[in-house]
This record gives C-alpha cells, structure tokens and sequence, in this order.
C-alpha cells in the first residue's frame, strides 16, 4: 500500500484495518479497526484530517479529502461505494455512500442514511438519519431506510478484508 507522511501529518492505521496495495494514504489520516480501504482510493489528508470509523468501507476509485478548514468524517459501520468523492463532510454511523455519488463541505449525512448513486449532497445540506437523498442536486426522501439495512454490506467488507489480508497475493 501506498502511506505517506506529509511534514508532520502522518497516518494512523489500525492494525486491524486492511488497506489495499493499490489505495493511497497521505497525511492526516485516521483508519479504525476492521475498516477497508479498496484499490485506486485516495484518502489525501494533506491540508485536513480524515477520519474513517471501526468496520467502514471506502471502494475502489473513492477520493476522501479534506481542507484546511474542514475535516472529513465518516462513521462506523458505513459503506462508501465505489467512486464517491467526499470532502470537508460528516458522514455518521451506518450510513451508505452510493457509487458515484459526491457529498460536499460542510453537509451531513445522519446516522443510517443513504445517499443513492450518482447522487449530489451539496454544499451544507443534511440528509436526516433514516432518509434517502437521491439525484442532482440531491433531494430528500424521509423515513426510506430502515435500521440496519446496511449490517450485511458493513459485515461482508470485514469479512473480505480479513480474506485479503490472509490471500491476496502478486503473481506478475
């Protein structure tokens, strides 16, 4: 895997966590316990910190970054889908990033929401826990999700990370 240190800013990955060869991590980054981090995603902490939580997520090709004003946050227990992009927001606890999607500075995604694919979360938007903010920009659906619907997809990216972290290997 590719981890930087960037002057003083220097990652902290737990141990447990899995990070692919193919992912990149520079600066202030924080991993948790039994997260993922998949190939080709850039977790680039070079003017804020990031934050990642315990068993989260983040898929192939996602871009996590943060400025110098505004952390990024993700919870526990979230899935980030493939070719997200965050920056400067908060994601909490069991929530769902769908593919594609792009959630901006300052907006928040509450506890078990989803942002659907493709989906745009602009600037200082909320997406209330429990609800789906689907297109572009994203609009609102309250109360469409129910708790614990992402337990399975946060249980199977452990699971993979534990099977990559004992079978990956390079042939070439």
């Amino acid at each position: 895997m590719a981890v930087y240190a960037l002057g003083d800013r220097v990652p902290d990955i737990h141990p447990d966590a899995y990070v692919h060869p193919d992912a990149t991590v520079i600066g202030d980054v924080r991993i948790g316990a039994e997260a993922t981090v998949w190939p080709g995603a850039v977790l680039r902490g070079d003017y804020g910190r990031i934050e990642v939580g315990a068993r989260t997520s983040v898929q192939d090709g996602t871009v996590v970054h943060a400025t110098a004003e505004l952390a990024t946050v993700i919870g526990r227990d979230c899935v980030i889908g493939h070719v997200a992009h965050l920056e400067g927001c908060t994601i909490e606890d069991g929530s769902l990033v769908g593919s594609g999607s792009v959630v901006l500075h300052r907006a928040v995604v509450r506890s078990g929401a989803l942002v659907g694919a493709n989906a745009v979360v602009p600037n200082g938007m909320e997406v209330p826990g429990g609800a789906m903010a689907l297109g572009i920009p994203a609009t609102i659906r309250e109360g469409a999700v129910e708790p614990g619907r992402f337990d399975r997809g946060v249980q199977t990216y452990v699971e993979n990370g534990r099977r990559y972290r004992e079978q990956l290997r390079r042939i070439d």
